[in-house]
């Protein structure tokens, strides 16, 4: 199983969008502790949205679209929603 997911900063509200193939709470926490200079500097954050997908190929493909300019919408409107 595949997982697209959003999370929100508690620290200054931005939002990183992310795939894994690990399960969204262990993703999570790998993010919480700080696994790379970004989510160091901008954690710690909480899981506002995920899907899950069977195929790394259409989890990858949701990944590229939320990052895009249509996507990066889509994402507001989460965000904002949550």
């Amino acid at each position: 199983m595949y997982h697209v997911y959003i999370l929100r900063s508690n620290k200054n509200k931005k939002t990183y969008v992310g795939f894994t193939s690990k399960q969204v709470e262990v993703r999570l926490s790998q993010h919480n502790i700080g696994s790379n200079k970004w989510t160091t500097e901008n954690g710690p954050f909480e899981l506002i949205y995920y899907e899950a997908y069977h195929c790394d190929k259409d989890a990858r493909a949701r990944e590229k679209f939320l990052k895009s300019g249509v996507g990066k919408k889509l994402v507001k409107l989460i965000k904002e929603n949550y």
